[in-house]
């Protein structure tokens, strides 16, 4: 806009006609994949494979009064549709016994592992000395196993080489630290057991939340959906679809009273931290433009007289660098900010850490940089002629998209690049491994743990870069090349990872990307307001009017969109559920009233295939599902009506029935909303097997204490520990899909 003549230029109208049909654009794709996730939300969520699911059934009610505590008056309040209850108990002492127990517990672990190791090394040495015909010297038998416990290790290491610690730091006593766990895990196993069946038995103090289970799906959705409570944030609010392994057990406890507090402490606390991290933004951002900073401060022009190439690294890469580097320390403290809000769950805690982060990446990543950079560039020629501000702000504006041109190309190279080297997974695996990891519990975690994704942090730093890209489509349309290819390879790096890299720890059900969308109309309404201020400058008059009016059609249009699709977004609608049973039904290859062609003519599985030609197989059996109602459409047929081409029963054959059984054993679902504390077993403890027998009598000897295995885990011909990979570990459990 910079190349326009100032003032009541009649080329301004271009600009406003362009920007309608490009803002028309981005809102109508906004809409549309929000349609397309909602029916491919609908089709997940009510397919077998997560219907059938104990979290899709239960439902979560916090802030819960003291006298909706007992599970007889809840049983009456839900009817016979309630499956289980789990009444949250406070489980600080008995975490404290559980957290006591395995650290004791691992630490026998360690210091037995560090025994047979330094047996085995002693050992190696000795045959090195004597020869290999000495080798099956001192070898223990079965009569070994049942001596003196460590009677057997004796014969290889000095009594003096055991593992001993001090009971407390520098001052306590010097202890074997074998016998010393043994009777220390004596004592503590009986607590713990006896604390949970206190628990178990409901005879510990209640906290304010109920997880209540209910038979079918519908009638959680239906509880879920329902006013709970005749008293105001009371059972509310309430959660559907929560995986017990991401609770928040420790917000359970929180009261209505102290959840609003939180909220508006931990807000305010974002808030603050937004105008305290503006300072020194606003200073990378300045050096975004070193040279007119140079001439607004002339003691700064020493920086003038280094050499070019390291100048133009300086006022191009280094701020982008700096502030990727400013903005790395917030994620932590955001997330930490989310979980102190009261959110009971870690889903929960990263959508609101994805709303914190993307203020943060709009404020500082980008507003306060523009700002600072814009203002910088212009603010020598104002001081010389203060009556111009309007017309040099105008004309300087565009020239801050210098550095994001920048901060694109960085951010595609340098994230796509490190993504796919992940070098520091690299170093943390062979290097770090080799030196910290000396059991073999901590080397089959090293070895079968993937890399795990915090939606929250990650989203907002795309979707501010798709909001800065829009936010200059119309003032300086260069930067949307640069933001394309940027994103481009961005998508090309994570499209790799996630397939092969990281592991989804965290499941939002997707909430993450509509949320992003919403956030994506963020660049619209700046780009809208920078257009109305700078046709205001140059006293445009028909180009303002216009672009004012398109600015209430957009926000009339947005909160539109937003009463439509909020509910669809958090709640299943009843419809569906008769659809879902006669998809069912049609897969099984029967029929189902409810399913019939246009003429009323019932149809089978086998009619639709024979209609349409072709089928989708249901993944691990042979069962098929008919084919699409509608034909295949063109591109854009399909682009122009995704509620008619991409609609619940089209997405619905992309889930398959049997990709998981989703069964539970009787202990599973009895303990399924314990918390961890009260479910938690004694654990296995797992040590190397060495071809003396010290493990085989350390086995035997512990496992009358707490139970331990030395089956695949050993030593290499040069002593170094080494576990199977070929076959489940002992201390291996199956994934429960909750």
């Amino acid at each position: 806009m910079s190349n326009v003549m100032q003032g009541n230029n009649p080329r301004y109208y271009a600009h406003v006609f362009i920007a309608w049909i490009f803002f028309g654009f981005v809102f109508y794709m906004i809409a549309r994949e929000s349609i397309f996730y909602i029916n491919l939300r609908q089709a997940y969520l009510l397919s077998p494979l997560y219907a059938n699911r104990i979290s899709s059934r239960t439902v979560l009610f916090t802030s819960v009064p003291d006298d909706y505590l007992n599970e007889a008056k809840l049983h009456r309040m839900f009817g016979n549709k309630v499956k289980n209850l789990w009444i949250a108990t406070d489980c600080k002492e008995l975490q404290d016994l559980v957290d006591e127990r395995d650290k004791v517990a691992f630490k026998l672990e360690a210091a037995e592992t560090k025994l047979i190791k330094l047996a085995t090394k002693t050992r190696t040495k000795s045959l090195k000395k004597k020869g290999s015909s000495h080798e099956d010297d001192h070898l223990g038998n079965a009569s070994d196993f049942e001596r003196e416990s460590g009677s057997v290790a004796a014969r290889w290491i000095k009594p003096s080489k055991r593992p001993t610690h001090r009971t407390k730091f520098l001052i306590g006593k010097k202890v074997d630290t074998i016998n010393w766990c043994r009777s220390e895990l004596e004592r503590l196993i009986p607590e713990v057991e006896a604390a949970q069946a206190v628990h178990r038995d409901g005879k510990a103090k209640f906290v304010s939340s109920v997880f209540v289970e209910f038979y079918t799906q519908s009638e959680a959705q239906a509880a879920f959906q329902m006013v709970a409570h005749h008293q105001a944030l009371h059972m509310a609010p309430r959660f559907i679809g929560v995986n017990p392994e991401e609770v928040i057990w420790k917000n359970l406890r929180i009261k209505w009273w102290e959840r609003i507090i939180r909220n508006a402490a931990t807000i305010t606390f974002v808030f603050l931290l937004v105008l305290f991290w503006s300072i020194p933004v606003a200073a990378v951002g300045a050096i975004s433009n070193i040279n007119k900073l140079v001439e607004l401060a002339p003691w700064l022009g020493f920086i003038t007289k280094i050499p070019q190439v390291i100048l133009g690294v300086v006022t191009g890469l280094l701020p982008a660098v700096l502030l990727a580097v400013l903005m790395a320390l917030l994620p932590m403290i955001l997330r930490f900010m989310a979980k102190m809000g009261g959110l009971p769950s870690k889903s929960r805690v990263e959508l609101r850490t994805q709303n914190f982060f993307f203020a943060f990446q709009v404020v500082q990543v980008f507003l306060v940089t523009t700002l600072s950079s814009g203002a910088v560039a212009s603010a020598s020629q104002i001081s010389e002629n203060p009556a111009s501000a309007t017309t040099i702000l105008a004309s300087q504006l565009p020239t801050a998209s210098n550095f994001y041109v920048a901060y694109f190309v960085l951010q595609g190279l340098a994230i796509s690049s490190n993504s796919l080297l992940q070098l520091v997974g690299l170093v943390l695996f062979l290097v770090l491994g080799k030196l910290l990891d000396s059991t073999p519990r901590k080397m089959y975690k090293r070895f079968s743990s993937l890399s795990g994704l915090g939606w929250g942090t990650i989203f907002p730093v795309y979707t501010n870069l798709t909001v800065i890209a829009i936010t200059y489509s119309c003032i300086a349309p260069l930067v949307l090349g640069f933001a394309t290819v940027g994103l481009y390879l961005i998508y090309l790096a994570y499209r790799y990872n996630l397939l092969f890299v990281y592991n989804a720890n965290i499941d939002t059900k997707g909430l993450v990307y509509p949320r992003a969308l919403q956030q994506t109309t963020t660049g619209i309404y700046l780009c809208i307001l920078c257009l109305v201020g700078l046709f205001a400058i140059n006293k445009a008059i028909g180009p303002l009017v216009l672009m004012i009016a398109f600015l209430i059609f957009s926000v009339l249009f947005h909160v539109s969109l937003n009463s439509a699709i909020g509910p669809l977004l958090a709640c299943l609608p009843k419809s569906l559920e008769a659809e879902e049973e006669s998809l069912l039904s049609l897969e099984d290859g029967h029929t189902h009233d409810g399913m019939a062609d246009g003429k009323g003519t019932h149809i089978t599985a086998a009619d639709s295939i024979s209609r349409n030609g072709n089928s989708t197989s249901s993944t691990g059996n042979e069962k098929h599902l008919p084919a699409p109602p509608q034909k295949k459409p063109n591109f854009i047929a399909k682009w122009l009506h995704p509620d008619k081409y991409t609609d619940y029963q089209t997405l619905r054959r992309l889930v398959p029935r049997a990709f998981a059984d989703i069964s539970y054993s009787t202990n599973t679902e009895r303990n399924a909303y314990y918390n961890p504390a009260v479910a938690s077993p004694t654990p296995l403890l797992w040590i190397p097997r060495d071809p003396m027998g010290v493990s085989r009598q350390e086995v035997r000897h512990t496992s009358k204490v707490i139970p331990m295995t030395d089956v695949g885990a050993g030593f290499t011909e040069k002593g170094a520990l080494t576990i199977e990979t070929d076959v489940p570990p002992p201390i291996y459990q199956e994934k429960i899909y909750y």
